[in-house]
């Protein structure tokens, strides 16, 4: 089925609904079930700032609910940049104050640490005496899931819940040119309003925070469903977290190449379009074959990419290997930062 990157939604969107604990009846395996309650306790939505859309719905047990976020550790909350991201006058920004509700429905408000763009996340710090005691705390997974997995998710789903969606991670390289790493591609059921939730493991740990999903269903004009997801890797939004709660920006490596697809004979290899810092320093010139990073094998620039993110450090020395000619070179390059 052909789909076009208009129908790529990213998941943070409002709706006002009723907002009810969910019972779920108690799976076999108490293990899941555990770590469902985990995740729940943890999970808050993300209430839409007060204004026209929510006029009238306080008293009413009534909520304007546009994205869903989760608890990590002493107050400190997780979701997507774009869940919390507001238009005025024609221009995005981000609030220096939220307010969320957790499962237990208390509302409380939220103060921001720190955002990044680079891979859709932001972390607030909700306030008030003992707040941060009443959610449990979600901890990341340390193993990564492997394609075929069961994951779950804990969400408002338009603007209702919190809901629980049960699905499969499916391809965990995907790269869409919404953030700049790669995505898990999740079978999944997520919906308008699961942006920013966490993506859990049967323990209940986060493997991953819930970032967009490609357009199947329409329900209710601009809220949409879908099994189609994307999720942002547990391992890299840990990273961004505990920088962004330490008050510092992640950096990230950057070699300085360009590269371009050649064949030579029957196979179809990465070859260097342009070099220039670090690469060029290293001795990496332009034509050369990118075999390998690290005795790690590069077969595209997306692999590249996600190899520097997630396996390097900026200052650190890597050993790159090339085929110029005829001949194998190992060269040596010293990363710079981004």
């Amino acid at each position: 089925m052909r789909c076009s990157w208009r129908n790529l939604l990213l998941l943070g969107s409002a709706a006002v609904l009723l907002v009810a604990s969910a019972a779920l009846a108690e799976p076999a395996d108490h293990r899941l079930s555990s770590g469902i309650e985990r995740a729940k306790r943890a999970t808050v939505g993300i209430l839409q700032p007060e204004g026209p859309d929510a006029r009238g719905l306080a008293g009413e047990g009534r909520f304007s609910l546009r994205g869903t976020g989760f608890h990590v550790r002493d107050g400190y909350l997780v979701t997507a940049r774009h869940a919390v991201e507001l238009e005025e006058a024609g221009k995005s920004t981000i609030p220096q104050e939220i307010r969320v509700l957790t499962t237990t429905l208390e509302e409380l408000p939220a103060t921001l640490t720190g955002v990044s763009a680079f891979l859709d996340i932001a972390v607030y710090r909700v306030n008030g005496d003992g707040a941060a005691t009443r959610m449990a705390a979600a901890s990341f997974a340390q193993q990564e899931p492997e394609p075929g997995d069961e994951v779950f998710t804990v969400g408002y789903p338009l603007g209702w819940g919190p809901a629980v969606g049960f699905g499969r991670i499916g391809n965990p390289n995907t790269f869409l040119p919404t953030v700049e790493s790669r995505l898990f591609q999740l079978d999944l059921s997520a919906c308008s309003g699961n942006s920013g939730g966490g993506l859990f493991n049967a323990d209940g740990e986060v493997v991953g925070v819930m970032h967009a999903i490609i357009q199947t269903e329409t329900i209710q004009g601009e809220r949409r469903c879908s099994r189609f997801g994307f999720a942002v890797p547990g391992r890299l939004v840990q990273r961004i977290a505990n920088a962004l709660i330490q008050g510092a920006q992640p950096r990230f490596s950057k070699m300085g190449i360009q590269l371009k697809v050649v064949k030579m004979r029957t196979r179809w290899m990465v070859a260097v379009a342009d070099a220039s810092g670090p690469a060029l320093e290293g001795g990496i010139q332009k034509g050369d074959i990118l075999l390998a990073i690290e005795n790690t094998e590069i077969t595209d620039a997306a692999q590249l990419k996600n190899y520097l993110i997630e396996r390097t450090e900026p200052g650190q020395k890597v050993t790159v290997r090339v085929l110029r000619g005829d001949k194998e070179q190992v060269l040596s390059v010293t990363l710079g930062g981004a």
